[in-house]
């Protein structure tokens, strides 16, 4: 079977272009417009390209409709269509108003769609007003369901929050909180791999056998070897994806980047205010 080769970002974090203060004073609207130029670049086109949530900082309608313009702008310049999920940092009401065009709804949002025979899951991993994520019942008994049905080269999940641990206890506080009931749900079915976001550096690891890989932000990075405080970096990255015969193959892929520390939040200024 035709291998499928697609593109995997997460955490662009923009904001509306008539927002005065950003975060880090950083325009994450150009950081997404330079991840999808170096897309454009690719001697071989994905077939699409995923976004694994904290779509937006704030959240707003604003920011949705900002967004939307700036995805339905650059997936028309490299003619490949965008499929995106949501996270901690998204609201589903102005998002199915801003950028899918509803009527708002506090309902989750997650669907399947299927690509040369990969059957591809977008999950919502969102605790409304948390930054905590998890997958309800209602969504697990969906999943369930859709697993049951045959896709040739088997399915591959996406979902915000990772489920395997990291280099830093700190950021293992960040993963899934029910892991165990995905685990129960995917087992002895034909599932290759998931994408995950969220903690903002590239971390590859096996969830029940599973390959589990988290890809770096587009807005920004945190540094995988603090252990002690989360260290904002001025970085962006992405996964390149490829699925061959039913296995999937994840790279890693940089941008040229400044590195600087933007920001540091110590897990004792953390403990403090919670």
């Amino acid at each position: 079977m035709k291998p499928i080769y697609f593109a995997h970002l997460t955490d662009t974090h923009i904001n509306a272009p008539e927002k005065q203060h950003p975060m880090f004073g950083v325009d994450m609207t150009a950081k997404l417009r330079a991840v999808m130029g170096d897309i454009r670049t690719l001697r071989t086109k994905p077939a699409f390209i995923l976004i694994s949530g904290d779509l937006t900082q704030d959240g707003d309608l604003a920011d949705y409709r900002h967004l939307k313009a700036v995805i339905e702008e650059e997936a028309g310049l490299t003619g490949i269509p965008v499929h995106v999920i949501l996270g901690n940092h998204d609201f589903r009401a102005p998002f199915r108003e801003g950028y899918l065009g509803e009527a708002p709804s506090d309902k989750p949002y997650y669907y399947s769609f299927i690509e040369n025979g990969l059957r591809i899951v977008m999950l919502n991993s969102q605790i409304p007003g948390s930054h905590g994520g998890e997958l309800d019942e209602q969504q697990l008994e969906w999943l369930d369901e859709i697993l049951a049905q045959p896709a040739e080269q088997g399915n591959l999940l996406v979902i915000h929050h990772p489920v395997t641990l990291t280099s830093s206890e700190l950021m293992d506080g960040h993963l899934l909180r029910n892991p165990q009931s995905l685990a129960k749900v995917i087992k002895g079915r034909k599932v290759i791999g998931l994408l995950a976001g969220h903690i903002h550096f590239h971390n590859i690891g096996s969830f029940h056998g599973v390959p589990s890989c988290a890809a770096a932000g587009v807005a920004f990075g945190l540094d995988p070897a603090s252990a002690d405080a989360m260290r904002f970096l001025d970085n962006s990255g992405y996964n390149l994806v490829t699925v061959k015969d039913g296995v999937m193959a994840v790279q890693p892929r940089m941008l040229p980047g400044s590195e600087r520390l933007m920001y540091e939040l110590t897990a004792a200024a953390m403990a403090a205010h919670q």
